[in-house]
């Protein structure tokens, strides 16, 4: 078994929880003292710091959501000077004005530190050949597993993503160990590979650390069948830090959340109920060490549960379940909630389908309408056609029953829906609600 800092990874639950409350009270007060948005949020509430005493008190305090951080655009949230700020990521600002988030010289180092933590738990080493296919550039993804690899002491190929027939080849020529890309651009780069003639036994691939898009377990499964590597989810937000708040390790039972640096909870979307352990809802997360742009209670719409218990690897921080979804990616079909992992899931277990899909929703009249487009392989697309009305009919039995809800079932032929370099699109909704 191998860690990155084992003191810090395998402490005591005592003394991680004494650790977080001194760092929530000193994050509470420097976000009182300097962010105007979050102390008038406080007052509003009638909380002062001197009230924030214990991890129990963190129920205190007011939710930060992505619509505070539009509110403020672009540095209203954070906390230090901007002469301190020495990077700035943002998100692509496609619904609106984007998220921006900023990073002091000690915030890079933090980040690049639980970077190497992450990429170490996952089975990386100093040894490592490491293909970093993330996005790099306002993005957080590339630069901050480059940053961690760095760290770790691996040989980083800042391959970035696009251009995948060149990617096979960097493989290939630079003898590759890790590959880290959003899971669907590991299954796209498969495909490339089938077209180039490149078998995946020819390559030295070792394992692949997948995040930025929710994966089902079938995705996992697929991904390590095709490629033949241990497959490892990731998760992070740059809102939070970016990668490398939660990592697996080789059990794959769950992901370890860097609890001395950040504090979980899960609370019910709708109520904003915080919920037990082992309850599914809505992850919200604390950044207590971020300088730049420390966050509070900040409400990350990933839905998961989380674990307390200690980890068969030694780890005792809190491990999260890999995300079933976004709650503002869930769709809701006659009060039937459905999301795209779910429906992955079911597919990836039927023969002759491909691992790509789309969910369109419409609505006729007053009545909302599911349809799961469907790629089936080369050989049964040109499989007579009542195979293929056979085929359809079974997925939409499989479909109705996981999902509860009545499903219109379209295959279509390989290559039909469109790729992508970085997180898939799975939903397109028509409905005018």
């Amino acid at each position: 078994m191998s860690y990155w800092d084992i003191e810090k990874e395998c402490m005591s639950r005592n003394e991680l929880e004494l650790l977080q409350t001194r760092r929530l009270k000193e994050a509470v007060y420097r976000m009182y003292a300097f962010v105007q948005p979050y102390k008038e949020k406080m007052d509003e509430a009638g909380i002062k710091p001197d009230d924030i005493n214990s991890l129990a008190d963190l129920k205190l305090l007011p939710f930060t959501t992505k619509k505070d951080l539009r509110d403020n655009y672009p540095f209203n949230l954070f906390a230090v000077p901007m002469g301190d700020v020495i990077r700035i990521h943002s998100s692509s600002g496609t619904t609106g004005k984007p998220t921006v988030v900023g990073y002091t010289r000690k915030d890079i180092d933090i980040w690049s530190e639980l970077m190497a933590r992450a990429l170490c738990s996952a089975g990386a080493s100093k040894r490592s050949v490491i293909q970093n296919a993330y996005g790099y550039g306002l993005f957080t993804g590339g630069l901050g597993v480059h940053y961690g690899a760095e760290k770790l002491g691996a040989s980083v190929i800042p391959s970035s993503g696009g251009n995948t027939k060149r990617q096979i080849m960097l493989m290939q020529d630079f003898g590759t160990t890790v590959l880290t890309c959003t899971p669907s651009y590991a299954l796209f780069m498969y495909e490339e590979m089938l077209e180039m003639g490149v078998k995946p036994e020819e390559l030295q691939l070792k394992s692949g650390i997948f995040g930025a898009e929710p994966w089902s377990e079938n995705m996992r499964k697929e991904i390590e069948r095709c490629l033949q590597i241990d497959a490892y989810a990731i998760y992070g937000l740059s809102e939070i830090i970016g990668p490398g708040v939660a990592i697996e390790c080789a059990s794959k039972d769950g992901l370890h959340i860097a609890e001395d640096h950040f504090i979980v909870e899960v609370i019910d979307p709708i109520t904003e109920e915080i919920l037990s352990e082992g309850e599914q809802g809505e992850l919200v997360i604390s950044a207590v060490t971020k300088e730049a742009l420390p966050m509070i209670r900040y409400r990350t719409g990933d839905l998961t549960v989380l674990n307390k218990e200690t980890c068969a690897c030694g780890r005792t921080h809190i491990r999260m379940q890999k995300v079933l979804g976004r709650s503002d990616d869930m769709v809701i079909i006659r009060g039937v909630n459905v999301f795209p992992s779910m429906v992955e899931s079911v597919l990836l277990q039927i023969p002759g389908v491909e691992p790509h899909y789309l969910l369109v929703v419409d609505r006729q009249g007053t009545l909302d309408i599911l349809e799961v487009q469907v790629e089936v392989s080369e050989l049964v697309f040109s499989d007579e056609v009542r195979k293929l009305e056979e085929l359809g009919a079974h997925i939409r039995r499989e479909l109705e029953s996981a999902l509860g809800v009545a499903v219109k079932v379209r295959l279509v032929e390989p290559k039909f829906l469109e790729r992508s370099e970085g997180k898939a699109k799975r939903v397109i909704d028509k409905r005018k609600l």
